[in-house]
């Protein structure tokens, strides 16, 4: 009997599970996120689901984490601060995919160096560059990435790259081609930014959570949730932290299909800080093919073809004082809910609170509080951004107090990004508060933040909300609107036949939503979902049966909805894929371009048959090396001719090597 341990570590929530031998549910419970440490919620969740089952920890056979944090990282802005080496490209190719907006000022060298198409090197790399980059860079950054020109068909400059960063720097560093097999330079630099930036948050979670297993006496290896739904080791989610980017909302899939057997459904995962949709197709998550995409970046990271959105129980509620009636948006933005700060700072909180409601007119920053979050590091930061930190000190402070002048909004934004501060506001979960859906945190902080909120005033002179209550439900009716809206959006990119308008048009299109209210006279329109939808998350069953209603359609809300990401945690599969290039040079030659550089064959028999053997080889020693057992492989290929004078022509092949197996559990 194997007793299997899921952990989720979400925004707002950290659950954890034990499953009986992948069939059956023991317990479950849930602890508070620590957003500065997160496994001090790691470990009070497991101790919760361990005292609840009443089972003893040396049992547990293997622990697996499936984590939100790479994914709110990048939706949020945050992440270290990191450098960039890009070699072989043109300085305005930075704008390509938007890296340059992905970089957000951190430095960045362009230099001498690069191979063509075909593996041959352009010119020669600019050693003497990047060394004074390095010196200059080497103590205001917290990691490297470093991409070349066509590093996929010969990597011999990135890895020479890397090793300079290694010898000149005790900085890790992420080079492109090592998490891509790809072409399209300017997106694996993208992918290589994002994963340098992650690592050291990657890397503290694991380190602090599998201390937290070891002092409750649990010996289990512990596995990491992929993007894709498959299990890797804890050190290869170390150093490849980008592939744990909708780690979390990937193992919501899993578990959706796990609880539900549904074979054909939207899955709408509800958390604190995102909302995560994605299609099952026969009972299973596809793969997106162009790569992960997470709030506004596309990498290169193969993951769940899923559309991931700023919408949460914890998003922002921003007030809309333009036109006559104003209105409210939601996100993208998590901050720590009025309701849940007033539990940990109650004087503060309620004292402000207080105060502001006495004042004669709404202040800009009401129901509003800014803290330091331990730990983070201030490397880069300027002398606005440091008197900002001193000024909030180590509690909980109101914003007004805090931030005294709008050139100062700038430097706290930049602090927001970093992950030094958290921002607390009106939130969906302080909503559900005032009108009685839940009942975990403090009622009646959140009724005086809701009431703040109603007395801002409209284009017209008009307050917001006549109370508290009212203020909360046009806060979950905008919720429930921009629930409507992302699953939509869902729907029309997912459509077999795709629409010539981008989701994001057609989902909002005048005809769409006046087909969900049957707003028509003389016109027959009825628009929604042709498919269920599997609510997923916390407060699934608070909000999504109203999203259901207007879609005309199913919402399936499983048991142990609340916690299908710990549940698909523990479900999934080790699964390592590796893919490689053969290229014609010229008739006759066939060039296998490998990690050791390109390789000529004179035959394309025993081209494809090398690259099959070591991508095999690769693919079989990773998937070891993160515990699985029974491994299976399965190849594909993808063989491109051209036909030229009546004959076929061997141009390019791509091969891809798959190697699957069950994660490998300790006996009991």
């Amino acid at each position: 009997m194997a007793i299997l341990l899921g952990v989720d570590t979400g925004g707002t929530y950290t659950d954890a599970v034990l499953v009986r031998d992948e069939k059956t549910v023991i317990a479950s419970a849930k602890a508070l996120t620590t957003k500065d440490d997160l496994a001090i919620g790691v470990g009070e969740a497991v101790g919760a689901v361990l005292k609840a089952s009443k089972i003893p920890a040396a049992d547990v056979s293997m622990a697996s984490l499936s984590t939100t944090l790479a994914t709110n990282a990048l939706v949020e802005g945050q992440g270290g601060r990191v450098a960039l080496i890009y070699i072989g490209f043109r300085e305005r190719d930075l704008a390509a995919h938007g890296l340059s907006d992905a970089l957000n000022g951190d430095p960045c060298l362009v230099c001498a160096g690069g191979h063509d198409h075909a593996g041959a090197e352009v010119v020669a790399l600019d050693e003497a560059a990047i060394t004074a980059f390095l010196l200059h860079h080497k103590n205001d950054v917290s990691g490297f990435a470093v991409a070349a020109q066509f590093a996929t068909r010969n990597p011999a400059h990135e890895l020479r790259a890397a090793e300079l960063v290694a010898e000149i720097t005790d900085r890790p560093v992420s080079a492109s081609h090592q998490l891509s097999a790809r072409l399209n330079g300017p997106k694996r630099a993208m992918t290589a930014v994002l994963n340098a930036r992650l690592i050291g948050m990657i890397d503290r979670l694991i380190g602090r959570a599998e201390q937290v297993l070891k002092d409750l006496e649990i010996t289990a290896p512990m596995m990491v949730v992929r993007g894709d739904g498959a299990l890797i080791s804890a050190d290869q989610a170390r150093a490849r932290p980008i592939e744990t980017i909708l780690s979390g909302p990937a193992a919501s899939i899993v578990g959706a299909s796990w609880l539900t057997g549904a074979d054909r459904a939207l899955v709408s995962d509800i958390g604190g800080t995102t909302t995560d949709i994605a299609l099952l197709k026969d009972g299973k998550p596809s793969i997106d093919p162009a790569g992960a995409r997470v709030g506004p970046y596309r990498t290169m990271v193969e993951a769940v073809a899923m559309r991931t959105s700023g919408l949460g129980g914890d998003s922002e509620v921003h007030v809309v004082t333009d036109g006559l009636s104003g209105g409210l948006n939601l996100g993208p933005r998590r901050v720590l809910p009025i309701s849940l700060l007033a539990t940990q700072a109650p004087d503060i909180v309620h004292a402000t609170l207080d105060q502001q409601m006495r004042a004669s007119v709404p202040g800009e920053h009401d129901a509003r509080f800014v803290q330091v979050v331990a730990g983070g590091s201030h490397e880069g930061l300027g002398a606005r951004e440091m008197a900002l930190l001193q000024r909030i000190g180590t509690g909980v402070r109101p914003l007004a107090d805090v931030q005294r002048a709008r050139i100062e909004q700038g430097a706290l934004q930049r602090l927001v990004a970093r992950g030094l501060i958290q921002m607390s506001g009106v939130t969906p979960s302080d909503a559900s508060h005032v009108l009685g859906k839940t009942a975990v945190w403090d009622q009646a902080a959140a009724e005086k933040a809701l009431g703040l909120l109603a007395r801002k005033r409209t284009g017209s002179g008009n307050v917001l909300a006549v109370d508290a209550r009212s203020m909360a439900e046009m806060v979950v009716n905008q919720l429930t609107q921009q629930t409507v809206l992302a699953l939509l959006e869902a729907a029309f990119a997912e459509e077999v036949e795709p629409f010539a308008s981008e989701p994001q048009e057609l989902a909002r299109h005048e005809l769409m939503q006046r087909g969900l209210s049957a707003g028509a006279d003389l016109v027959r329109l009825n628009t929604g979902l042709n498919v269920p939808v599997v609510g997923l998350g916390a407060s699934a069953g608070s909000y999504y049966p109203a999203a259901g209603a207007v879609l005309g359609t199913e919402m399936i809300l499983p048991r142990h909805a609340d916690v299908a990401n710990a549940i698909g945690a523990v479900v999934g599969r080790v699964t390592m894929r590796r893919t490689g290039t053969i290229t014609s040079p010229s008739e006759g030659k066939f060039r296998v371009h490998l990690e050791t550089g390109p390789q000529d064959l004179t035959t394309q028999d025993a081209a494809m048959q090398l690259l099959e053997n070591t991508l095999r080889n690769e693919a079989r020693d990773h998937a070891l090396a993160a515990g699985a057992a029974d491994i299976q492989f399965s190849v594909t290929k993808d063989i491109r001719t051209a036909g030229v004078e009546a004959r076929s022509v061997f141009v390019e092949a791509v091969l891809t090597v798959e190697a699957a197996g069950r994660p490998r559990v300790a006996s009991g």
